[in-house]
């Protein structure tokens, strides 16, 4: 059921021969871009999880070193940008988990995920399990656990404007002049300038940046718990297959590339399962910084942008405590400015998607339910928010078949 590798094989010399400026700096920008916000969330999630430094640390070693492995031979195989990392709606759904979960047994849910998408991904039942959840539901949930990342970016800028608002306002800039932004986008330019205003601020801490550099990943054995299992394993494959999969694929078509979805998903369950041990989220083909890659140039030269992403990942990853301690060590309202901005765009698209379509009761419900944020059973809010928006709509927005 896998789709055939590129056909002739790639060779050093016709590597040689594709390489090319903008597809070097196309993959320089979509890394950028990954190592920045998105990292952000981790830190965000693990700090409020209770992580040590070590954890997460280990955490983004999993997610850029491991997953950039997996770029680079998919990227390599199939001669086109497939670029994985981590399911980021993923990893918000952790953070409450860790409330009331250890992270042994959240490892174990990470395991889970995995070998469920091996499943699908090998028998070639993946499309028909990501055409059976309802879009904007599964839209619903994610509006809703991202909802706190917009909420902290306004008590970011309420308790600490000397920080927060700097970076705002250059997001605001660059997104709004558009020759700018094309040459800085606004998320880096949002980055560059809080560093600036942390360091006129004095408030960095050197001593928190800690004095290892190269990774020591932390080997987290699994446990197995039902109530992670129930709270954690469905919405996980839910988020890699339908919101982050189903997105970079959608992308990957609009840019003429037929991805591998079979072959995808399998590598998406097989390196979640791999990755688990350093406690790392599930892996997933990447939407927004396979756009980037695939944002000029040649189609047929598109996949040396992915591999570049992969090269650059594993160096991002072997240094991951020096990068990870220097975040941690700035002010917290750095961290949740950065991470709240990195969400804008991907929780407006999750309002769009959930409310401007059908089943939009069933997407409130899920919403609300998600939003409250009220464990039942010791399983979180967002397996509920599920539930009940899809019960809501099975019975009152589901098509019904009329009578002859």
């Amino acid at each position: 059921m896998l789709e055939a590798f590129a056909r002739p094989p790639l060779s050093l010399r016709q590597l040689s021969a594709d390489l090319g400026p903008a597809y070097l700096v196309n993959g320089l920008i979509g890394f950028i871009f990954a190592a920045t916000g998105p990292v952000a969330v981790i830190l965000s999630v693990g700090s409020r999880g209770g992580l040590s430094q070590a954890e997460i640390a280990s955490w983004v070693f999993g997610a850029f070193f491991l997953n950039g492995l997996l770029t680079l031979l998919a990227c390599w195989l199939y001669r086109m940008p497939l670029a994985f990392f981590w399911t980021i709606p993923g990893t918000v759904l952790v953070g409450p988990a860790l409330t009331h979960l250890r992270f042994a047994e959240v490892v174990g849910a990470f395991v889970a995920t995995g070998l469920l998408m091996i499943l699908l991904g090998a028998s070639g039942w993946v499309k028909r399990a990501m055409q059976a959840a309802p879009m904007p539901i599964v839209m619903a949930m994610v509006a809703g656990v991202f909802l706190r990342f917009g909420t902290d970016l306004i008590r970011s800028l309420h308790g600490d404007i000397r920080i927060a608002a700097p970076m705002i306002l250059t997001f605001l800039a660059l997104s709004a002049w558009a020759a700018a932004g094309r040459r800085l986008p606004p998320l880096i330019g949002a980055l560059l300038v809080g560093v600036v205003a942390v360091a006129m601020s004095g408030r960095f801490d050197p001593g928190a940046v800690g004095a290892t550099v190269f990774a020591q990943p932390v080997l987290q054995m699994p446990v197995w718990s039902w109530k992670a299992m129930i709270e954690l394993v469905v919405p996980l494959a839910i988020t890699v297959l339908v919101v982050q999969n189903g997105q970079g694929v959608a992308i990957l078509k609009g840019a003429g590339h037929e991805a591998p979805v079979n072959a995808a998903t399998l590598g998406c369950g097989i390196w979640s399962t791999i990755t688990a041990f350093t406690g790392t989220v599930s892996t997933c083909l990447t939407g927004p910084t396979n756009a980037i890659l695939c944002s000029s140039g040649e189609r047929p030269r598109h996949y040396v942008a992915g591999l570049t992403v992969g090269v650059l990942a594993l160096g991002f990853g072997l240094l991951s405590p020096l990068f990870t301690g220097a975040m941690l060590a700035t002010p917290p309202a750095f961290i949740a400015t950065l991470a709240g901005l990195a969400m804008l765009r991907v929780l407006q698209t999750a309002f769009t998607t959930a409310f401007s379509g059908p089943y939009s009761l069933g997407a409130l419900v899920t919403f609300v339910v998600t939003v409250a944020d009220i464990p039942m059973l010791n399983i979180g809010a967002a397996f509920w928010g599920l539930l009940a928006g899809f019960a809501v709509s099975r019975l009152l927005e589901w098509p019904r078949r009329t009578p002859g």
